[in-house]
């Protein structure tokens, strides 16, 4: 086997623009997963039941579903219903959804480990509850859990391969495309594989510094 140089200067264009198209699905997976996620967090801790118990068993059975089987599910089974989005839609809500389970855990032993006594401070200062969740409660747990969230993070990133399951461009299926119309495989996989690590890679040693700064 030889290595061939003119074969991935022939695949860069495909590698742009799947590099563009993972960072967008990471991006924007993240905000959803974090958001809905904190969204989970809030409902478990919902004095009613009737709000608990079924906020638990969604996520549970969200959380312990494969990802490859949901964006499945999402893509091919919810237009039989009326509900269609495109490829990248669907991919992005899958694995914000996906992980939003994952982040609600992460949030509520942040919320879990504020101590009592803020809550009981709060309250005697007569605070909405609007104030104290995002003045009080919040910024305390996001300290302790901003690594973790960090990690889920760098785990969507390698989780977004699946969606060349259902034909979205990122850059696994940007390199099957080039190496199916080349015959050339060794190239473009190899260079999406290192895409991979240099983008992984600096990212965890980042968490781990944060998670360094953190703890201090």
């Amino acid at each position: 086997m030889n290595w061939d140089w003119s074969a991935v200067a022939d695949f860069m264009p495909r590698f742009w623009d799947g590099l563009l198209v993972t960072l967008q699905v990471l991006v924007l997976g993240s905000l959803i997963s974090f958001s809905l996620g904190l969204v989970w967090a809030a409902a478990f801790r919902a004095p009613s039941r009737f709000v608990r118990w079924p906020v638990h068993v969604v996520t549970e059975f969200i959380r312990t579903t494969p990802l490859l089987v949901q964006l499945f599910f999402l893509f091919f089974v919810l237009p039989e219903w009326g509900v269609q989005f495109s490829a990248l839609t669907t991919g992005t809500l899958a694995i914000g959804l996906h992980y939003s389970t994952y982040t609600a855990q992460v949030y509520r032993a942040g919320i879990d480990a504020v101590p009592a006594g803020q809550w009981e401070a709060a309250t005697a200062l007569s605070l909405p509850a609007h104030r104290t969740w995002f003045a009080v409660i919040l910024p305390q747990a996001l300290r302790r859990i901003a690594p973790a969230l960090g990690n889920y993070v760098i785990a969507m990133l390698k989780d977004t391969p699946l969606l060349a399951g259902i034909s979205v461009l990122e850059l696994l299926q940007q390199s099957r495309l080039e190496s199916a119309s080349t015959f050339q495989y060794t190239e473009p996989l190899t260079v999406v594989g290192v895409a991979f690590v240099l983008i992984a890679y600096p990212a965890s040693l980042f968490v781990r510094s944060l998670e360094r700064r953190l703890v201090k």
